[in-house]
């Protein structure tokens, strides 16, 4: 994939996959409150940091030299 469809898959990305997983994050960690009860606070932390770097692993490649020059 050259650098340029990278560019406009990574704004994709960004504009639309984000704040639906966002969205789903939330909902997520909602429904964990309600089920479970509150989590102490490091576990909420930990939950909302483990699937802020989960929604990238599949884009790596994408986002690979996306700010680097052509």
């Amino acid at each position: 994939m050259d650098l340029k469809s990278r560019k406009r898959w990574s704004l994709v990305i960004l504009l639309i996959w984000l704040p639906i997983y966002i969205v789903v994050a939330v909902t997520l960690v909602n429904w964990m409150d309600r089920t479970w009860g509150r989590q102490p606070i490091l576990i909420e932390v930990a939950v909302y940091v483990g699937l802020g770097l989960l929604w990238v692993l599949p884009f790596r490649k994408i986002f690979t030299g996306i700010g680097k020059g052509e």
